[in-house]
C-alpha cells in the first residue's frame, strides 16, 4: 500500500494543477495495543470516566505527556487521576474543562500551552452526552444541553487549540462521534443530530486545515458498557418529568424505554477506542484515515463513509479545492 502524505500531495497539486489517484486508508479490525506515544503532548476532555478516562491512563503510560481535564473540579476522579499518575510517575496533570464554558476552555488550553512548551500535538473532544426519546418530545433544554456539549463544545476546543497548531504548522484533532454519526435509530432523541453535525465539521476542518498541516480524525465507536449510559439514563428520566401528558401519550412504547436502558449487556471492551486513537496518532503525519469505525462488530456506517469519500472526490476533485479533498480522501 503506497502512503500518502498530504504536504507531498499539495506540492504535487501545486506543481501539476491535479492530483493522481494513488492508494485508500485500509481500516482494520485488529488494533495494535502497543503504539508508542513518547514526546506527544495529548490533551483529552470528558476524562472523568469512560473512553477519556481509559486514554488517560494509557497514553501516560505509552509516554505521553497527558492533560486530562473534567468538569466540576474538584471531585473524586480527579483525585484519583492525580494518584495513579504520582504512583505511577506518570507525565498526566488533571484541569478543569467545562466544553460548554468559553472562559474555562481558554484558560485551560493556555495552560496546556504553557505546560507543554507550545502547541499541544493532539487534542482529543471526548467529552459528550447522549439522550433518548422521541424528537417531538426533546425539549429546548435538552436540545440546547446536548449541542451545546457533543458540536459547540468541540468547537470550542478546537478554536482555542488551533491558532498554536496552525504556528507550528502540525497537529492532530479526534473528535469523538458514533455509529450513530452516520445512521439512525429512532428514539435517540438530538444525539444523532448532535453527532451528524458533528461529522460534518470534522470534514470541513480536516479540508480547509490541509494548508497548515493539521489532520481531523473521526472516531466512531458502537456501543460499549460506558458510564454515558448511567448519564443518559439520567438525563431521560429528568426529561420524562418536564414533558406534558399530550407528548408522552403520542409516544407510549418509545417513552417508557427512556431512562431505563442498560447497557452493562454490552460486552465490547472500552479499550478498543483508545487503542485505535493510539495507532493512528502513531502513523506518518499525512498518512491518516478521515474516519475510523471502531466495534468489533457490525459497522453499518462503512459503506456510507466509502460513498460519501467518493462524491466528495468526484464532486470537488477538479475544483479549486480539489487538492485538500483529494488530500483527505486519500485520493
Amino acid at each position: 500500500m503506497t502512503a500518502i502524505n498530504r504536504r507531498t500531495l499539495l506540492a504535487g497539486a501545486a506543481a501539476t494543477g491535479a492530483l493522481a489517484a494513488t492508494a485508500t486508508i485500509a481500516q482494520p479490525d485488529q488494533i495494535e495495543a502497543g503504539s508508542d506515544l513518547t514526546g506527544k503532548s495529548i490533551l483529552i476532555t470528558g476524562c472523568s470516566s469512560g473512553f477519556g478516562r481509559l486514554m488517560a491512563e494509557d497514553y501516560a503510560r505509552k509516554g505521553a505527556k497527558v492533560f486530562a481535564t473534567m468538569r466540576n473540579l474538584p471531585r473524586p476522579e480527579a483525585d484519583e487521576l492525580e494518584a495513579l499518575a504520582e504512583a505511577e510517575n506518570l507525565d498526566l496533570t488533571v484541569l478543569q474543562i467545562d466544553v460548554m464554558s468559553d472562559e474555562q476552555v481558554e484558560s485551560a488550553v493556555a495552560e496546556t500551552g504553557r505546560l507543554a512548551g507550545g502547541a499541544i500535538d493532539v487534542l482529543i473532544n471526548n467529552a459528550g452526552i447522549g439522550y433518548a426519546g422521541p424528537i417531538e418530545v426533546q425539549d429546548m433544554q435538552a436540545t440546547k444541553l446536548i449541542f451545546d456539549t457533543n458540536v459547540y463544545g468541540p468547537h470550542r476546543m478546537a478554536r482555542a487549540a488551533l491558532p498554536a497548531m496552525r504556528a507550528a504548522k502540525s497537529g492532530l484533532i479526534f473528535n469523538i462521534s458514533s455509529q450513530l454519526g452516520r445512521v439512525i435509530v429512532p428514539s435517540a432523541g438530538q444525539y444523532s443530530p448532535t453527532k451528524f453535525a458533528l461529522e460534518a465539521m470534522s470534514e470541513a476542518m480536516a479540508y480547509e486545515l490541509v494548508p497548515h498541516g493539521i489532520e481531523v480524525c473521526v472516531i466512531e465507536p458502537g456501543g460499549y458498557p460506558t458510564k454515558v449510559w448511567v448519564n443518559r439514563n439520567r438525563l431521560a428520566s429528568e426529561l420524562k418529568q418536564r414533558m406534558s401528558e399530550e407528548r408522552a401519550a403520542a409516544y407510549p412504547a418509545l417513552v417508557a424505554r427512556m431512562g431505563e436502558e442498560d447497557g452493562t449487556r454490552r460486552t465490547a471492551d472500552p479499550m478498543d477506542v483508545p487503542r485505535a486513537i493510539a495507532e493512528i496518532i502513531a502513523m506518518p503525519a499525512g498518512t491518516r484515515p478521515l474516519r475510523r469505525a471502531v466495534h468489533p462488530g457490525n459497522k453499518p456506517q462503512l459503506p456510507i463513509n466509502e460513498l460519501t469519500a467518493e462524491v466528495q472526490v468526484d464532486w470537488l476533485g477538479q475544483s479549486p479545492f480539489g487538492p485538500w479533498v483529494k488530500a483527505v480522501h486519500g485520493a
